[in-house]
């Protein structure tokens, strides 16, 4: 996979995403026609419709990110409505459709480590880009998720990072879009700011966002539109699968997890302590042994093809990333890490 590296207005920094990416974007729509289909029952134009709704959300807690909306739309050929609805694809689906994904953070040595892997659909293994972007009023940022989308897992040059936990639930409100959240995350200078996202600003639908900055600190963040729920670093640690853990989100939220989430934030923890105690030398290599672990397979940390599935459930291992906050790396494996061994590695903000 190749680094898009994008920088100027918002504006031009859409246009440029859209117009090198304007097939793997169109396809995109047509992945998400069919997921809205399978999951809710809509079409596409019936998604447009849906995802008017969240304009108004957006205008009032980041409206600079819709400029580079319209900028992708422009540069991919389509209307607005279109990469409004591509960006706000888990508010309209997410009531039915859940990801796999495991992520952590880990910090030894003094040095901060972030890692997560991505499970979704297969038809969207070949939509994931890279970008790295340099806007005119905000740090530059590194963002690892789909075409057509203003951001997903990355990590900024202030040495910030952000990992992503779907979380399936019928709850659905005030705030901003999962995505258009993660990228004002990304935009943040430090991790004071980058919580006022969670705690202020909120998210309109559940989902676990974890965040981590280059001095050690790191905390998980149950976000829905209340005031989310918060896991703190245990033995430098913070884990999270498929669903919500802290009872500030619990109290509030219903979720409806799949069976393997709990059994799989059981397994990264056993792992993380055998594998990874303190003394032990980390790297980024221990990391992705850890994301590709099979145990309970197919429904492991490294997921994949389970013909046993539903065909509109059947969910695999898209990519997995691993980020050194510490020194400003971060390093992507597109596809299963067991079985990918070409990695991308960018560098930004290190110190």
């Amino acid at each position: 996979m190749q680094l898009s590296v994008l920088s100027g207005s918002r504006g031009e920094i859409g246009e440029a995403h859209g117009r090198l990416h304007a097939a793997l974007i169109t396809h995109s729509l047509e992945v998400y026609d069919r997921l809205f289909h399978d999951f809710v029952g809509i079409g596409w134009a019936e998604a447009r419709t849906a995802a008017e709704a969240f304009l108004p959300m957006i205008e009032r807690g980041f409206p600079a990110i819709l400029d580079e909306m319209a900028g992708i739309a422009r540069g991919a050929g389509l209307d607005f409505a279109d990469i409004l609805t591509l960006n706000c694809r888990s508010e309209i689906s997410l009531t039915q459709a859940s990801g796999g994904c495991t992520a952590f953070s880990l910090q030894r040595d003094g040095t901060q480590w972030l890692a997560q892997n991505w499970d979704w659909r297969t038809d969207q293994l070949h939509n994931v880009v890279a970008l790295e972007l340099h806007p005119e009023d905000a740090p530059a940022l590194v963002s690892i998720g789909e075409a057509g989308m203003v951001a997903k897992i990355g990590m900024n040059d202030r040495g910030l990072g952000v990992c992503l936990n779907a979380i399936r639930s019928r709850t659905c409100g005030q705030g901003l879009p999962i995505h258009v959240a993660l990228r004002k995350i990304l935009e943040s200078p430090d991790l004071e700011q980058a919580v006022r996202v969670a705690t202020h600003d909120r998210v309109c639908s559940p989902a676990h966002f974890l965040l981590a900055s280059r001095d050690g600190q790191a905390a998980g963040f149950e976000v829905h539109p209340g005031p989310p729920g918060r896991l703190p670093s245990h033995a430098g640690a913070v884990t999270h699968t498929n669903h919500l853990v802290a009872e500030t989100a619990t109290c509030q939220v219903e979720d409806f997890p799949r069976p393997d989430s709990r059994a799989r934030l059981a397994r990264l923890d056993r792992l993380l302590n055998e594998r990874l105690p303190l003394g032990v030398a980390i790297d980024e290599s221990a990391l992705f042994g850890i994301l590709a672990d099979h145990d309970n397979a197919p429904m492991a940390i490294c997921r994949h093809f389970n013909p046993q599935q539903p065909p509109e459930e059947r969910m695999e291992t898209l990519f997995a990333v691993v980020m050194n906050l510490s020194e400003g790396r971060l390093t992507l494996r597109h596809g299963k890490p067991c079985e990918s061994t070409d990695s991308l590695t960018v560098h930004l903000g290190a110190t």
